[in-house]
């Protein structure tokens, strides 16, 4: 069995997302989805839905009539905010580990994975998509194939920093060179196996712009802006942060310009925030 094998072998063994968080993955790509189906997803996890409730009546305390379900919480926070509270939750169970391969401490790759997504979901706006909280899913999950390639990445770091210092090697390039497959592909093959949707896959697989001829793509261009971005912005960011190309020509083919980044990293501070506050009232 080569290595490769063993890595893809080891999906198999991953702690998946919870079916709640799946099915959430799901209807945020179904257009005629309604507040309905959401609650009756989220109400089925007993402790979600807790965390839910307790999330809605700290942020209105002082109602009259607190949230009693989870339809009273869709209704007060409105259905995007749920869902997307819903899988950063979610998220945790599977993002928060210590990733010594990459230098990610306990909590480090769920942080960034989260702020990711609040920027994801900012650059959309700009470009003018109306799926935004896929395009806020698809960023908070993009590196979820670094959970199996770190400590293959570990093993082989110095190789790959060789590549990466001395050969002008991006860091996902040097991962493909020494481990015979990156991150990114990694994360799509998870995505095959816990049977994210097609779109959502080609937006974990894309999510670097390997492939130049997906920039005309407006969803990756977001989600690919999104990490850019928060590297910049630098929460969580681990060993292969600044090992990446980015492509100016992506900014100027979407009408993105300088200014609407500094807009965005200072709005980010806004919205990061007030994500924050809500995680800790839970």
């Amino acid at each position: 069995m080569t290595a490769l094998d063993k890595m893809i072998r080891e999906i198999k063994d991953l702690t998946p997302m919870p079916a709640v968080a799946n099915r959430l993955i799901e209807i945020v790509e179904e257009p005629d989805s309604s507040m309905n189906d959401i609650a009756q997803i989220i109400h089925y996890d007993p402790v979600m839905t807790v965390d839910i409730l307790k999330i809605c009546n700290s942020a209105y305390t002082g109602l009259k009539t607190p949230a009693e379900s989870i339809k009273d919480a869709v209704n007060m926070l409105g259905t995007d905010q749920i869902i997307e509270l819903a899988l950063v939750k979610s998220s945790a169970k599977v993002l928060s580990g210590r990733r010594k391969g990459y230098g990610l401490e306990q909590g480090d790759m769920w942080r960034y994975s989260v702020s990711s997504a609040v920027i994801a979901k900012q650059v959309a706006v700009r470009l003018g998509l109306n799926n935004k909280s896929t395009i806020f899913t698809a960023a908070l999950i993009k590196d979820i194939g670094k959970i199996i390639l770190e400590k293959y990445v570990f093993q082989d770091l110095k190789k790959i920093n060789t590549l990466v210092k001395e050969s002008g090697y991006s860091f996902r390039e040097a991962e493909k060179k020494i481990l015979g497959i990156d991150h990114a592909e990694m994360g799509a093959l998870i995505g095959k196996l816990w049977k994210f949707s097609p779109r959502m896959i080609k937006l974990i697989h894309h999510h670097h712009l390997r492939d130049e001829s997906m920039m005309n793509d407006k969803e990756i261009a977001a989600v690919y802006l999104a990490d850019c971005i928060c590297m910049m912005v630098g929460d969580g960011v681990g060993a292969d942060g600044l090992s990446y190309r980015f492509k100016d020509q992506l900014m100027k083919m979407h009408g993105i310009t300088h200014s609407d980044i500094t807009y965005i990293i200072a709005e980010f501070g806004v919205n990061i925030n007030e994500v924050n506050v809500l995680l800790k009232m839970a």
